[in-house]
Parts: structure tokens; sequence; C-alpha cells
């Protein structure tokens, strides 16, 4: 039963950067998968039925992502666990996180811009845990760059090897439509955001062809097979999942086309759960004891309960509801009676749970990111880091009456890893450091509608907060002490020095030669 369940379980992420149309692919494979009726425009004002995996009150008005969504649904045998993630870069920490948690990716490319930086950083996170990868080359039916020319720079940018399992007929309005290399079909397209395209299957050798796209069309057609036969390796499926080769799909998400050849091979071809590195072993899904880790806290999910969610991969096994499982960052035993699984916000209890899924755990407080449950053995799952903020402001509380709710918004956002907060041990002040502009104002909004509290930000010039050790207690505590005001602690009491400038830092680097300077928290 065990294996069954974990063969037909398929867990990815979608990356790209902001506006490649990440989240209209999101939408376009739960319509496939039956979970929603009708893909809500994204961008249309005029339909206020915003994107299903959108569901943030901030994330409505910008039309942009700013959390991971996790949703699921059944196509045809497999089981499909989708991540959403965020595209703008002040979130790329939350997509770095969500890449531990799944088997592989789906990165879009928008068909004229290309490869752009977001989705250079994003690689190469794939490519340091060997994440095969797929390519969905997005808006097809917007003039873009040649096909050719963009299967060089994916190659050449994202340094992975490519071959095309669909194959454009033109672009932009003169888009006729997709030939499936992999099946042999024609696939024609009819700009609709909710029919589903028809197929013909054709053999381009004959004259049949021409009826469909017309003689030009096909034969130039005819000559880019020719020439993609002759230029690129074989598809094998043992390269793509060694992450060795990319396929490389073309389409319109908006439009609905391309979509389903997408979402028909990935199921065929995408791994299941994989084997999952801890600090102490290898963890086999097929092992018959549950073992997960927490990746990502959401506060408020439900704004009229206050609840956090804390999002747990499970690694091995199956998770039962009201099971007993032990915490091993607290060392002791918790019980879940309300385990979850969502459709974006929409959630539903789970009995039961296999390795590949993500279940949401009810976390008033108990949960980190990074924690792992098990049934007794003590694991701790690797590759979840904090990285040195590259922004840092104190946080100054802009309603005295409202202190309590500041300090518990600010706890609760802290824990689903948005930013993080230091304090200055000089003079108490809370800092918050984060990765770009934008979350500031994600906080600030946060804290106010989620929680009634209001804040202000005070600017402070800080180059970075690195953490500090050594085996040296003497050393550490002769810097601590001629660094003290710019000592600070984590949330976690590590030791972080801000340095204010480049220069300081090298002096300090330079000075203490047996202290070990760390610019992520995994060290």
């Amino acid at each position: 039963m065990l294996n069954q369940e974990i063969e037909r379980r398929r867990t990815f992420a979608i990356v790209a950067h902001p506006d490649a149309g990440k989240t209209s692919l999101t939408e376009k494979f739960l319509l496939f998968g039956g979970q929603i009726q009708v893909a809500g425009a994204v961008k249309s004002h005029k339909i206020r039925k915003t994107a299903t995996s959108d569901w943030m009150d901030i994330e409505k008005q910008r039309g942009i992502s700013v959390t991971t969504s996790v949703m699921e649904f059944d196509y045809r045998d497999y089981k499909i666990n989708i991540l959403d993630t965020p595209g703008h870069q002040d979130f790329a920490e939350d997509t770095y996180r969500t890449l531990t948690a799944v088997d592989s990716v789906i990165i879009v490319v928008d068909a004229a811009k290309g490869v752009e930086a977001q989705t250079l950083k994003l690689m190469e996170v794939c490519r340091m845990r060997k994440t095969p990868v797929i390519i969905f080359v997005n808006k097809m039916d917007r003039e873009g760059k040649d096909p050719f020319d963009l299967l060089d720079e994916l190659e050449s940018e994202l340094a992975v090897s490519v071959r095309p399992l669909t194959w454009p007929i033109e672009s932009g309005p003169r888009f006729k439509g997709v030939y499936n290399i992999f099946e042999e079909k024609l696939n024609l397209f009819q700009p609709s955001k909710q029919v589903v395209t028809e197929k013909y299957e054709v053999d381009v050798r004959t004259d049949d062809l021409e009826q469909h796209i017309g003689a030009s069309s096909a034969e130039k057609l005819r000559s880019d097979l020719e020439l993609i036969a002759g230029i690129y390796p074989t598809f094998e499926v043992n390269a793509y999942l060694k992450g060795d080769l990319a396929p490389v799909f073309f389409g319109s998400a908006l439009n609905n086309f391309g979509v389903q050849e997408l979402l028909d091979s990935f199921v065929e071809i995408a791994p299941h759960p994989r084997p999952v590195q801890s600090q102490e072993r290898l963890v086999d899904p097929e092992e018959p004891k549950f073992t997960g880790f927490i990746f990502k806290i959401t506060a408020n999910i439900d704004s009229n309960h206050r609840s956090c969610i804390a999002f747990c991969k499970v690694c091995s096994g199956k998770f039962v509801r009201n099971a007993p499982y032990y915490h091993v960052r607290n060392e002791k035993m918790v019980r879940f009676s309300s385990p979850a699984q969502f459709m974006a916000q929409r959630k539903q209890t789970v009995d039961e749970a296999w390795a590949g899924d993500i279940v949401g755990l009810p976390d008033n407080g108990t949960f980190k990111i990074g924690d792992t449950l098990t049934e007794g053995e003590v694991l701790h799952f690797k590759g979840l880091p904090s990285f040195s903020p590259l922004m840092f402001k104190y946080i100054e509380n802009a309603d005295p009456m409202k202190q309590k709710q500041l300090a518990k918004g600010i706890d609760q956002l802290m824990d689903e890893g948005v930013a993080q907060l230091f304090v200055n041990q000089f003079n108490g002040r809370k800092l918050i450091g984060t990765v770009g502009q934008l979350q500031f104002e994600v906080i600030q909004y946060r804290l106010e509608n989620e929680y009634g509290a209001k804040c202000r930000w005070e600017p402070v010039s800080l180059y970075k907060a690195c953490w500090i050790e050594s085996d040296e207690v003497e050393e550490l505590e002769n810097f601590k002490k001629r660094k003290y005001q710019f000592m600070a602690k984590d949330r976690e009491g590590r030791d972080v020095f801000l340095a204010d400038s480049n220069y300081v830092l090298a002096m300090a680097q330079h000075d203490f030669k047996h202290i070990g300077f760390h610019f992520s928290s995994e060290f």
C-alpha cells in the first residue's frame, strides 16, 4: 500500500520571475484537476474573482504573490501537490525554503523577456540540490524571441542541456499552435481562457499538415523539426531526473494553451517522492515510520480565527491524525486533531497523508521553520537556512495602547520567516532585517490589518548582520566588549554582529582571526 501511494505522488514548485505567468499556469493546472470551474483573471479588475492561489488581501490589491501557496488535487491516477511561490525577489527566501520541500520544479519563462535575474538564482538552488527542472515558455501568443534563440539562452544562462518536447508554430498574432514532438500530434490554437484546444494526429511528412496550418508554416515546421532532431539530444528520462536535461514546452497559460501537454508529460516523467538527507542519515520515503519537517509557517490563514499554520512536508511513512509524534527540538510528544490539506486557503481536515504530501498543522507557537517531527527518532533535516538580510530598520510601536498586539504580530510574522528580528544589546531596541523594501510594507500592512497594531519604521544604516561563533571564549568576549554597540541577539539567542560598513566587517575579520563570521544561520 505504502509503495502505491508514494508512486502516485508528484510534489513540485512553480517558480519564475514576477509576471512571467506563474500564477496563471497554477490556475490552469487546477482547472484540469477539476478544483476550480472558472479561472480567476488575475489582472482583470472587471472580474473580481482574483487568482485562487493569491488569497492574502495585499496580494489581491497588488496582483503579485507574496507567500507560497500550497494546493493539492487529483489528476488521472496521480495526486499532485503544487507549491506556487512568490516571484518577487523581496520574497526569494520563502521560495528558497520551498524548494527544499519539493521533488521537481517547473520554471516559467516569458517568451519575450527570456531568462531573468531571479530565474537564474532559483536555478542555482535547483542545481545545488540536483532538482529536476521542466521549462515552460509562456506567452507565445505575444511577440517574443525566436524559439531557437530562446533555447540557446536557456542553455547558456541556466547551464543545463535542453530538449524541446513541443514546438511553436509562429508566435504573436500569427501564433497557430504547437506541435507535440513527444506524441507527434498537432494542437491548434484557439484564444480562449476556458476551452481546451482541439488536437489532430498528423504525420509531418504528408500533405495533411498544409490543410491545418498553411504551406509556408508547414514547410518551416518541417525544417525546424529536422534541425531539432539534429542539434538536441534525444530526451532521456534519467538525464532529466538527475537534473542534467531540462525538457522545454511552449504555450500560453492565460489562454490555456500548451498547458495540458505540459501536465500530461509532467505526471509521466516527474519523480515521485525521493529520499531526503538529514544530518543523521538518508531518509527513504518508503520507510514505514513517519518523518517530516516544517518548511513554512503562515500566520492568519483564516483572519476570523487568528490561526497560524505550519506546513509539514512528509518525508517518509504515513502521517495519521491524532497519532502522537515526537517534536525533536522541544523533546516532547505532540498530537494533531485537525491536520489539513489545502486548496489555496480552502482547507479540509485529513485523516492521513503519505510521503510527498504537504500537511498544514495548527500552530500556536510550538513550531519554528526547520523543526522535525518523527515517531521517536532524533533527526534534523538540513537546508533551511536564513540568509543575512540586506536592509534593516528599527520597528517602533505607533500606538501605546496596542503594545501586546504588536508584540504578538511581530512574533507570528517572524515565525513565518518573512523577515528576521534582532534585538540590539546596547539599547534593547528591536531591529527587523529583510531582503527588500517590499517586505517592510507587507509587515506594516499585515500588522495593522491582521493584528490591529500600528508600527512605524526608523531608518538605520547597516551593511550586514553576521552570526559569530568561536571556540576561543576570551577572544569572543573581548570582541563583544569592543563592539558592544553593534552586538545583537537573534530569536534563538545567538550572537549577531551588526557591521555598519564593509570596511568595519573586513577589519573585524582581520583583527579577530579565531572568530567565525557567518552570513547564513546554518553553520
